[in-house]
């Protein structure tokens, strides 16, 4: 991880600047689409810093420049960034988040820049506030991206990546059921049309995928649905004659560049058509709250929309049968290919003795898992680890600047795939030597909370924020925790972070209610910065779970687990287990021997290493 010299960058940057008017200017790490996961041409937070983590936001004022993150990457912006910047650590006590610090750098009359596609309405709006409670000017939508104008002629093209069809064999349900069920939904909030602007959102409702994000099967779109018509945006070129034929006639295909125009039209119309009502009584459209400010500007603003948690992006996070099963089968297969890996990694690190880096680790994984049916591709980049590299929560190594992988030290492993079945994400923490007592106590803890939430059982209308304790509560016990989430959402062949649920400390996880059919991941971990990394993750499904009663005449949820690997044997301390857990423990391990023994015909080492490492206790 070598740190990018930024000067000439942000001396560029500050002249744009100048020449807009604005004093300040903020670089979010997302793209028009609020994506998580970015194309390398959106990548422009990671340009203008140096820090390349998937989270993040840049600000930068005449004087100053700040990068605001979370704690899964102090670490690793601590040694990206150059002399340049300061590093906000999001979530510490007595720490400013970007928004405060933002409106604090604007006191005085100044006033703040940013691209209108790369935030959202209501962010937008709370940051106005602040800034004009500080005694800033306002916060002004500059319409040419100030660090492509610094990037130039070096910025990655826009991909153009072809569209492909999922067959319903694995969606699970046609495109036109979803579309029918989302114009009931605007029928109840008496909308006249959505515009989704998510591309996964997209990928899903149309039954679709493409490959313009690397690791994620999306593709640069919007889409606007309204009671009578279906519009997709997109460069037509991308659209596979299969593609083409799918949509046939119900989907009207228009260039992607032409929403804003096309939907400011739109608004436009339907306010002419009804000039004799009130503003209040005045038909809007439905946005998701994570669509952009400048869509949002095009409708009319706040009173021509309702932003509201999208309803695709809800009924998209509540797997069919289809889809649930799909999940199984791919983490079976998929399971299959770790323990491949494990067996094979233990063999040349300790038999024969050989030098494998983090690079040729997660290489080889790869190789094992592209034999796999229905393989499409990794879900993100492994995260191959070994000691103190394991204590970066987010840690990517680089081909040519990483670390030989020690036997004698943790080795943690992060790492999925998309199969047109499903997607897979999968941590293990494992250990090819002696461990230290402290190493198998740690990991022994974070074990324990990742049993018990998969055992919790809880009444429908439970919520993800009010589950994380019960991942965290042996580590608490002992005064240790870590900074990240328990658990995300899992798409289904599609992104391997998916909302809105999750399990976690974040105020959304708690507006959003866990339902049968979400797929969760369930990953406590611990972290000792500059000498291991600890985490466990499996991937769960919410399932109706049978109890003795039924308070309140409410049904009773818990969870399936879908992942089959083994846990680590060499750093359980079975005497912190209790009697569930072991008995958890050795269920578990049956289950995944059995399911997975069928891939090894032939195959001794790993054969031999999955029953020993599925040995009951």
């Amino acid at each position: 991880m070598e740190k990018v010299h930024t000067t000439e960058r942000l001396t560029r940057l500050r002249e744009l600047m100048k020449k807009n008017e604005v004093d300040i200017y903020i670089v979010p790490s997302e793209d028009s689409h609020q994506s998580e996961y970015i194309a390398p041409t959106d990548a422009r937070r990671a340009f203008i810093s140096g820090f390349s983590g998937s989270a993040g936001t840049a600000v930068i004022t005449e004087e100053k420049a700040s990068l605001a993150t979370d704690g899964r990457y102090f670490n690793q912006a601590e040694k990206q960034l150059d002399d340049n910047w300061s590093l906000l650590k999001q979530g510490l006590q007595d720490v400013p988040t970007w928004q405060e610090w933002t409106a604090e750098q604007s006191e005085g009359g100044k006033r703040v820049g940013v691209d209108p596609t790369v935030i959202t309405a209501p962010e937008a709006r709370k940051l106005t506030e602040k800034i004009k409670k500080k005694g800033g000017v306002d916060l002004k939508a500059i319409k040419e991206n100030l660090v492509d104008e610094v990037w130039g002629k070096d910025k990655p093209a826009r991909p153009s990546e072809k569209v492909q069809v999922l067959s319903t064999d694995y969606a699970g349900k046609k495109f036109q059921e979803k579309i029918d069920d989302l114009r009931k939904e605007l029928e109840k909030k008496k909308c006249v049309g959505f515009i989704i602007s998510m591309l996964d959102e997209i990928a899903w409702l149309f039954n679709l995928r493409g490959s313009d994000i690397p690791f994620n099967p999306v593709f640069f779109s919007y889409a606007v649905v309204t009671p009578n018509d279906a519009t997709i945006y997109i460069d037509k070129a991308k659209l596979t004659k299969d593609a083409n034929a799918h949509l046939g006639g119900a989907v009207i295909i228009k260039p992607y560049e032409e929403i804003f125009a096309d939907i400011e039209a739109l608004s436009s119309s339907s306010t002419s058509n009804r000039e004799s009502e009130s503003i209040s009584s005045k038909p809007k459209f439905l946005i998701s709250t994570k669509a952009s400010w400048a869509l949002s500007q095009s409708l009319g603003g706040e009173e021509r929309v309702e932003e509201a948690r999208s309803p695709v992006g809800d009924s998209k996070a509540v797997k069919n049968e289809t889809e649930m099963q799909g999940m199984r089968n791919c983490h079976v297969r998929d399971g299959a290919a770790l323990i491949e890996y494990f067996a094979w990694l233990e063999e040349q690190l300790v038999v024969k003795k050989a030098t494998v880096d983090e690079v040729a680790a997660a290489d080889k994984l790869e190789q094992i898992r592209s034999k796999l049916d229905k393989f499409v591709g990794l879900s993100f980049p492994t995260i191959s680890s070994t000691g103190p590299n394991a204590a970066v929560i987010h840690y990517m190594p680089e081909r040519g600047n990483c670390s030989v992988i020690d036997p004698a030290a943790v080795y943690l492993c992060d790492s999925g795939a998309q199969f047109l079945d499903g997607t897979t994400d999968t941590t293990r923490t494992l250990h090819f030597g002696e461990p230290t007592e402290l190493e198998r106590k740690a990991y022994t803890l974070v074990l324990k909370g990742n049993i018990a939430l998969e055992l919790a059982k809880f009444p429908k209308g439970t919520s993800g924020y009010a589950l994380d304790t019960l991942a965290r509560q042996y580590l608490w016990a002992q005064g240790l925790d870590y900074r990240h989430g328990t658990g995300h959402g899992v798409g289904s062949y599609l992104n391997v972070h998916e909302g809105p649920i999750g399990i976690g400390t974040r105020i959304q996880y708690s507006e959003v209610s866990l339902s049968v059919g979400n797929v969760l991941s369930d990953e406590p971990g611990y972290y000792e910065d500059g000498n291991f990394g600890i985490r466990i993750e499996n991937v769960v499904m919410v399932k109706e779970t049978q109890t003795e009663h039924k308070f309140g005449d409410k049904p009773f949820l818990g969870f399936e687990h879908v992942t089959m690997v083994p846990m680590c044997r060499k750093l359980i301390d079975e005497s912190l287990l209790e009697e569930r857990e072991r008995d958890w423990l050795n269920a578990y391990h049956e289950e995944v021997r059995e399911k997975t023994k069928g891939f090894f015909k032939g195959d001794e080492r790993s054969v031999k290493w999955l029953e020993r490492e599925t040995q009951p206790y």
